[in-house]
């Protein structure tokens, strides 16, 4: 109850205060590359799940 009451209280001005936030601390030019690491790791689990369901697929023929 009590995280749904926090979440609740979140709204555009705290995102838009966050995101300043983190694009002092990390630069303009950090943000872009972290992104970057960011989508290839997902792309990488998801190469990773989907590999990892093939030989499933395969044992069932």
């Amino acid at each position: 109850m009590l995280l749904a009451l926090i979440l609740g209280m979140i709204g555009w001005p705290q995102v838009v205060l966050i995101a300043v936030v983190i694009l002092l601390l990390f630069g303009g030019k950090k943000i872009p590359e972290m992104m970057r690491g960011l989508g290839r790791g997902m792309k990488e689990f998801k190469d990773a799940t989907k590999d990892d369901n093939l030989p499933e697929d395969k044992n069932k023929e």
